[in-house]
């Protein structure tokens, strides 16, 4: 199954950038989700396969990563940009803007791989496909086109992020090339079941405590349409719990009856937090709504940062569903 359109041309942009370039620089956003950091590992393993150059970067204050993803072995990693990255082709993967990762990129060249619709197309090349289900989707159509086997660790790494940006393959941006990839990769030896636990089981007992935080603290508004709840720093401090264990939370609220957008916002310091919204049966387009305070995302998945007060947020967010919901 190949991909048409617009996206068929940019396809063959990306696969010429990618066959003549002889040294990388590999990039995704910050607090990186299952299908940056499957992306990044599988693309990694592309471009060693073709011979290539290439280093990951991600930032030291980056790490630890989320506890589900610390089996990702990182060959080639840096934590600081390298000296020579004007020398280098900097990939981005999955990163919807320039500003979501803290390369200086310089007058370097960039091949800017994404499946975000409201991608901000930075790159010298922009491959943006956005009916792929994940970028995990996008490097294993462009893996195959330049012919690299795949070997487990791929295989392992593009099925993290296909599994974790598809919900186990239950939201909507789940198409049949999502299922003809699963396919691909279980043949080339991916240990499904492995995966699974590793993702979604062995649970800090910290976690639990700061589900039960945020589930005791649930608001419904405008009879169930937005469905909201809100983590504090003392929260977090109370229970032991670490940032990245809010991850899944939003998925209970979301699967309220009734819900158009479920909101999770967590304190980030003093008069800030993250506020991060999913939709549910496609009659809001949340990145909408968060592209209006500065963030972005897909339409059924978006956030952005904010200093109103939580008041103030949750009537910006009635107003923004209610505009939708009424035209």
């Amino acid at each position: 199954m190949t991909i048409a359109g617009a996206a068929a041309t940019t396809r063959e942009e990306a696969l010429a950038a990618l066959r003549a370039g002889e040294r990388f620089v590999l990039v995704t956003h910050e607090n990186p989700d299952g299908d940056a950091l499957g992306s990044l590992v599988a693309m990694q393993g592309v471009l060693t396969a073709l011979g290539k150059d290439s280093l990951m970067y991600i930032a030291r204050d980056e790490f630890p990563l989320p506890y589900e993803y610390a089996f990702f072995e990182f060959d080639a990693l840096v934590n600081t940009i390298p000296a020579d990255v004007a020398e280098r082709t900097i990939v981005f993967l999955d990163c919807g803007n320039f500003d979501r990762n803290s390369v200086e990129a310089g007058d370097a060249p960039i091949v800017n791989i994404d499946h975000h619709h409201d991608n901000t197309r930075f790159g010298s090349v922009n491959h943006v496909v956005a009916d792929a289900s994940c970028t995990a989707e996008i490097v294993w159509d462009l893996m195959g086109a330049l012919e690299v086997p795949t070997t487990a660790e791929i295989a392992d790494a593009l099925y993290v992020g296909l599994v974790t940006d598809t919900g186990r393959f239950m939201y909507e941006n789940t198409g049949s090339r999502a299922h003809v990839m699963a396919a691909e990769l279980i043949q080339a030896g991916v240990d499904v079941h492995g995966i699974y636990r590793r993702l979604y089981e062995g649970m800090p007992e910290s976690k639990l405590a700061l589900l039960t935080r945020a589930l005791n603290g649930v608001q419904r508004f405008d009879d169930g349409r937005l469905t909201f709840a809100r983590l504090t720093r003392v929260d977090f401090a109370e229970t032991g719990a670490e940032e990245s264990y809010t991850e899944g939370i939003i998925d209970h609220l979301r699967s309220v009856s009734g819900t158009k957008v479920a909101a999770l916002v967590r304190e980030l310091g003093e008069g800030v937090a993250k506020a991060s919204l999913r939709a549910t049966d496609g009659t809001v387009d949340v990145s909408a709504i968060a592209r209006e305070q500065g963030g972005g995302g897909h339409r059924q998945a978006a956030g952005f940062t904010t200093e109103m007060a939580p008041t103030e947020l949750v009537a910006f967010l009635r107003s923004a569903i209610a505009a939708q919901l009424e035209v």
